[in-house]
């Protein structure tokens, strides 16, 4: 089942991979780790490297930030010119030490290891297949399902035994896998989670967002395809191409939160197309204001596009405290009260007084825009107009992303004006779809087709499992 384990009502993605092959022999967990710190913002509860050397497979991972879990020491023993990483934030399967990632499995013909991104929407039933087989899980993630596959199906060798397993895949998945002697990428068929691949000095890399490849010194190449596999090894870098068609449907969340804002996705540099999504907003939604505000950090661009587009200043109205992991807040209602007032403090002396335009990429469940919208009025602001970068979120995402059921979604079951009044606002303006695929840069047509959006209209790139009402 889809469980939600969220800190607050902001919208989480499951996890970031990395993969690193260096020709000349160098060892590279060191640069695994710079680029699971670039990746940290995927995924707060675990971290994991594993390496070979052409012989051996070493690996560490447990729970925490990449800085609680790797130290100089520990990097040192992780010897192998080979080597990929993951950071998660649990989607499926619980937040317990036995799912961190990468998984390490062996089998008949050697070491298979992988770190995984997405959701699997199949992976229950490909589970109880294999099981009623004999097959023994030691996790409870979609991943492990994916690596006992592979294995399964090894005999004609590892590029036909992917190309056979994605066959029988549905979801969305961007896979770093690493045998004995390669580093493979994949992506699913429909490209709901990112991926990409750059040139090192000596090698290449892979990695779920490219301001990762650029803090370990690689030069972006280009998006790996939707349904591709590249295979990386002494002869370079190979590519698989995806021989069946499917519609292409990135998640447009990535653009509107998940990607850190100095990264690229395609031809989408992401600071640029979440500014223009702010000027977008202010277009279809002013008001007469003292100030522009954000929620930070994933809302600043969105507020700084809507400021130069309405002329309204920007300034800063609330400060993040950056020095507190998502792990450390509870999923208790007691505790996601305390948890805002940790995260977010206002700066009085720019609030005070003052109609506030507080901008924001998302609301889900809305208590926690309730909750920022009542600082703001307890530090003394007149008015909070809050002005959302993102259509209204009215569906479920099984992709990876861990949003709740249609009945927790506050757009799923109220008007804006009833937002607006459950929120304390006194205003409340969503961007129009049309608005956000204009903030790409690109033709309306082709960005309506090369998203998925299913989270704003239901339309789902694929069939997706009927959701009972109590799930949570």
């Amino acid at each position: 089942m889809f469980k939600s384990y969220n800190a607050d009502d902001k919208l989480h993605e499951e996890c970031g991979v990395i993969g690193i092959y260096d020709s000349d022999g160098e060892d590279v967990a060191d640069k695994l780790c710079y680029g699971l710190l670039a990746l940290q913002h995927r995924g707060q509860e675990s971290a994991g490297i594993a390496v070979s050397n052409g012989d051996k497979v070493d690996y560490h991972k447990d729970m925490g930030l990449v800085t609680e879990v790797f130290n100089k020491e520990i990097v040192n023993k992780l010897k192998g010119n080979i080597g990929i990483g993951h950071v998660r934030y649990s989607t499926t399967g619980d937040s317990h030490v036995y799912n961190a990632q990468p998984l390490v499995v062996k089998y008949r013909n050697g070491s298979i290891s992988l770190a995984h991104n997405g959701n699997l929407v199949n992976a229950n039933t490909v589970r109880e297949m294999l099981e009623d087989e004999g097959v023994v899980f030691q996790t409870s993630t979609d991943s492990e399902v994916v690596a006992n596959l592979m294995a399964r199906y090894h005999k004609n060798g590892i590029e036909k035994s992917i190309k056979k397993v994605m066959g029988l895949l549905k979801g969305a998945y961007a896979l770093t896998i690493m045998t004995d002697n390669k580093l493979i990428a994949v992506r699913d068929p429909h490209g709901l989670r990112p991926l990409c691949v750059g040139k090192t000095k000596s090698g290449y890399a892979v990695a779920s967002e490219s301001c990762a490849l650029d803090t370990i010194g690689a030069e972006l190449i280009r998006d790996v395809k939707p349904g591709e596999i590249l295979v990386i090894d002494e002869n370079g870098l190979n590519s698989v191409p995806n021989d069946k068609w499917c519609r292409k449907s990135l998640c447009v969340f990535e653009l509107i939160y998940f990607a850190r804002p100095d990264s690229l996705m395609g031809e989408t540099d992401i600071y640029k197309s979440r500014r223009e999504a702010g000027k977008i907003l202010a277009r279809e939604y002013p008001v007469d204001a003292d100030v522009v505000i954000s929620v930070p950090d994933s809302g600043t661009a969105a507020a700084i596009g809507y400021a130069e587009e309405s002329g309204i200043p920007y300034t800063e109205g609330l400060i993040k405290n950056r020095y507190i992991g998502r792990t450390f807040i509870q999923p208790t209602q007691q505790l996601r009260e305390q948890g805002v007032k940790l995260k977010l403090n206002v700066v009085h002396e720019n609030i005070r007084g003052k109609r506030v335009i507080l901008v924001d990429d998302s609301i889900v469940r809305g208590t926690t825009s309730r909750r920022i919208v009542d600082m703001l009025k307890n530090a003394g602001a007149k008015e909070v107009h809050v002005r959302v970068s993102s259509p209204p979120v009215k569906y479920s995402c099984y992709f990876g992303i861990d949003t709740p059921n249609r009945q927790k979604l506050i757009a799923a079951n109220y008007t804006v004006e009833e937002i607006t009044e459950q929120i304390h606002a006194d205003s409340l303006g969503y961007i129009s779809i049309e608005g956000l695929i204009r903030s790409t840069g690109k033709d309306e047509e082709l960005q309506r087709s090369g998203f998925c959006m299913a989270c704003f209209n239901g339309d789902y790139p694929m069939e997706v499992p009927k959701q009972s009402d109590d799930d949570n």
